[in-house]
């Protein structure tokens, strides 16, 4: 009874002079409670966080538990931190900050791998180049090097604006800063290598929200898995495609065409609330709740309508001849069954409508894709110009411009009505957009690339068809999937019923 007693004192005691209690280690300024910004991560995951990470920039600091010089830092390097990490960053995917316990004895190798010689040590390069590598004191001509001078929040801040060139205070505030904004067409092709994230995070979010709203009816599955199948086939992400694949094996047990009896329909329905924890369509840290290319100045401008277009036209110019008509039929139906924007389903429809005759060539269907972007473009300058609800740093524009495809312009001149009329080169469009949402885009995410320069008969389509592989004769099926289709769907049909091969699932991380 006593140390009850004595504990209830302490406590009391505490409170009456209001003493900081354990959170306040993680507070730093403000005196308000925080969680933590910095990834804290240990030798079984340090490769994979930062081979997966769209930042260009990483900072590793290793520290021990026990030091009370790390236990001090600790808030100066979440400050910092607090700007670059997770859904409330300022400016999100450029500089990665992590940290590794290196008095835990799992982190041994991994700290001598990277030569920790003291507490707090910071490192700083590419996340890539941390990925099963090394650095001494004395390596010379490295990617990776020591941050010395970091032992503020302030002198961290001031090392990294001075090294990449920015300007970033702790002052800055989410989507009003324009500090890591894209501003010119040269930094958009640049740029554009990283969408490959954001394709992810619309890919991820537009499914979150069908999973979410419930709309995945008997009448709407068979559009649904066409689109899908075309995605495990085509989709620039691979994990995209090895979720989906694995989507589409569970498909029939999720979501069952015929009517559910009654005693079931309670359960079904406590199903779908897990459907997004037990198959995450991208990867289980996809959505990230960030974009880096589609980010725009303001939080409720561009996002995810950037990154389904970047999907679209991907999607466009990766498919074979025979694929295109599909491809186009199967965005249709998809933007029809499953866009909750009803302006927007009924403007593509309207411009889809118009199409009377099949696209023959994946150069038609790049082509026409383009042109509707185009004319979604033109139509919403109009109305954002009208209603001041465009994004000032990034407004509609007519697509390439020319700063950064001036090949594609043969002239251009005014119209009486004032709009600008174009005479396009369209094989340079044509090129330009197997550049940018082909090569660029999959190549840096070190995935399969396409050829700039292909012709119809030349395009290797090995890298997304015969990248696909999930077990017994699946991988042929999707791998054809440009012209068996139908039996594509019976196929997955029938694995999904007979689950004979549930077991090797795992070998879907091939795909």
């Amino acid at each position: 009874m006593r140390l009850v007693d004595g504990t209830f004192l302490l406590s009391l005691l505490l409170l009456t002079l209001r003493l900081p209690g354990p959170e306040a280690v993680r507070s730093f300024g403000d005196g308000t409670h925080q969680s933590d910004a910095a990834m804290d991560l240990n030798s079984s995951n340090f490769d994979s966080v930062l081979k997966e990470s769209p930042a260009n920039f990483a900072i590793v600091e290793f520290f021990a538990h026990w030091c009370p010089a790390c236990r001090n830092y600790k808030p100066h390097y979440e400050k910092v931190a607090r700007l670059f990490n997770g859904p409330d960053a300022v400016h999100p995917g450029i500089v990665l900050m992590v940290r590794v316990d290196c008095a835990m004895k799992i982190n041994m190798k991994l700290c001598n791998r990277f030569s920790v010689g003291y507490y707090p040590m910071l490192l700083w390069g590419p996340p890539i180049k941390f990925v099963a590598g090394k650095w001494t004191p004395k390596q010379d001509k490295s990617e990776i090097q020591s941050i010395e001078n970091g032992r503020t929040a302030d002198l961290l801040l001031d090392w990294i604006n001075k090294k990449i060139g920015s300007s970033f205070s702790f002052d800055d505030e989410k989507y009003e800063n324009e500090n890591s904004l894209s501003k010119n067409a040269s930094d958009s092709e640049q740029q554009i290598a990283r969408a490959i994230y954001d394709v992810e995070e619309a890919t991820a979010l537009a499914f979150d929200i069908i999973i979410q709203h419930k709309m995945i009816k008997p009448s709407n599955q068979a559009p649904l898995i066409k689109f899908l199948q075309l995605l495990v086939a085509h989709h620039p992400s691979k994990r995209c495609r090895r979720g989906i694949a694995d989507l589409l094996v569970n498909f029939d047990d999720l979501w069952p065409s015929g009517p559910l009896p009654v005693s079931s329909a309670e359960s079904s329905i406590l199903q779908e609330e897990e459907i997004l924890k037990s198959y995450p369509i991208c990867g289980k840290d996809v959505p990230r709740h960030y974009w880096i290319f589609c980010r725009g100045s303001k939080n409720d401008t561009r996002g995810v309508s950037c990154g389904l277009w970047i999907l679209f036209h991907s999607l466009s110019v990766r498919v074979r001849d025979g694929e295109s008509q599909l491809l186009f039929m199967a965005i249709c139906d998809f933007v029809q069954n499953f866009f909750v924007c009803d302006d927007c389903r009924r403007h593509f429809y309207e411009m889809s409508s118009r199409i009377s005759l099949p696209f023959n060539t994946s150069r038609d269907l790049s082509i026409w894709l383009w042109r509707a972007h185009n004319q979604v473009n033109e139509r919403l300058m109009k109305e954002e110009k009208d209603l001041g609800t465009g994004d000032p740093i990034f407004p509609k524009v007519t697509w390439p411009p020319k700063q950064l495809c001036p090949s594609c312009y043969v002239s251009s001149s005014r119209k009486s009505s004032g709009n600008k009329q174009i005479d396009w080169n369209q094989d340079e469009v044509y090129k330009f957009l197997i550049r940018y949402y082909g090569t660029t885009l999959v190549s840096s995410y070190k995935d399969a690339t396409l050829s700039s320069n292909r012709n119809d008969e030349s395009y290797d389509m090995t890298s997304s068809t015969n990248s696909v592989a999930v077990p017994v004769g699946a991988a042929l099926a999707i791998a054809l999937a440009s012209c068996t289709f139908g039996a594509l769907a019976c196929f997955w049909r029938a694995q999904q019923k007979s689950r004979k091969y549930l077991h090797q699932l795992h070998s879907l991380k091939d795909i």
